[in-house]
């Protein structure tokens, strides 16, 4: 069967979570947090590789909390991203201070990467089947088609919700073949005392949205080639937003630019598990609650390393 890495993206620096590094925040009843989990049902779907995007500065950390128990049972390698990992020709800009993005972080990992592989945020439990479809999927191309064939989990709505505050969300516009065709950004998204789901559009303009509406969760898989295209245009993107402080490579705006010219096609595969994230502090004991919740259904046993 063809290999197949996932790539965990863990560099960022949480903006609205204040109690720490929020990727390493223990949440499970052993001791576990959201990317053991993460791990356990990758390496259960079929993945054969992990390499983790994280800094340099957390590195020591992240190795005791997670790194040395998931080396015992798994492939397991490390990229960094920092903020000079610049092309040649290109400097850090004076006063910037926030990590160049998703799509950069990828970058880092190209050394690692010599197979199809899924890519997901090191905060994000994403439940079990989203590996499972995109493991399959993953092997399943053959890849010889003009078009880089991607993939993307595709929660619904409802399913990814905090009760602690509003959520924004991007909101996908699917084919009838199941094919990504737009995402538009949704913010403040949150439910109204009359149970409507509501938020504002980048006009700010109110918009009333569906409860099985199909939300990215930056879940997706790729090609290999993939790594090449985002790198290749990396300079480009520099010459244009390289000099703005808060400016960031993204990949899903990368993976859309993709599609607009005609590079790339995105197939969405329907993901019915419930989606949830440490945005808020206040979201950790929902997190352990919904975990207490899988274990006791059977899904994870009480000690993942055991």
């Amino acid at each position: 069967m063809k290999k197949t890495a996932l790539i965990v993206m863990a560099a960022g620096i949480g903006s609205r979570y204040g109690a720490g590094i929020k990727q390493l925040a223990k949440i499970g009843p052993s001791g576990e947090i959201i990317m053991d989990y993460s791990v356990h049902d990758a390496l259960d779907a079929g993945f054969d590789k992990l390499i983790f995007v994280i800094r340099k500065e957390i590195e020591k950390d992240f190795r005791e909390i997670i790194g040395e128990r998931i080396e015992k049972i798994a492939d397991v390698h490390y990229v960094f991203q920092e903020l000079d990992a610049l092309p040649r020709g290109f400097s850090l800009p004076e006063g910037r201070t926030k990590p160049w993005g998703t799509a950069h972080a990828l970058m880092q990992a190209r050394k690692e990467v010599d197979c199809p592989f899924a890519v997901i945020n090191a905060d994000d439990f994403y439940g079990k089947e989203g590996y499972r479809l995109i493991h399959g999927f993953l092997v399943e191309q053959k890849g010889t088609g003009k078009e880089l064939e991607m993939c993307m989990a595709g929660y619904h709505l409802k399913n990814t919700l905090s009760r602690n505050g509003s959520v924004n969300r991007g909101i996908c516009r699917v084919s009838r073949e199941d094919y990504l065709e737009s995402i538009e950004e949704i913010y403040d998204i949150k439910r109204g005392e009359d149970g409507v789901l509501s938020g504002l559009n980048q006009r700010k303009e109110a918009v009333i949205l569906e409860e099985d509406a199909i939300a990215s969760m930056n879940m997706f898989g790729l090609p290999e080639a993939f790594l090449d295209v985002v790198t290749e245009k990396f300079p480009e993107w520099l010459s244009r937003y390289g000099k703005e402080l808060k400016s960031e490579y993204l990949l899903p705006r990368e993976i859309n630019n993709l599609m607009v010219e005609g590079k790339g096609r995105v197939k969405v595969l329907p993901d019915h598990d419930n989606w949830f994230g440490v945005t808020y502090q206040e979201d950790r004991a929902l997190a352990e609650e919904a975990l207490r919740e899988c274990i006791d259904k059977g899904l994870y046993p009480e000690n993942l390393y055991r």
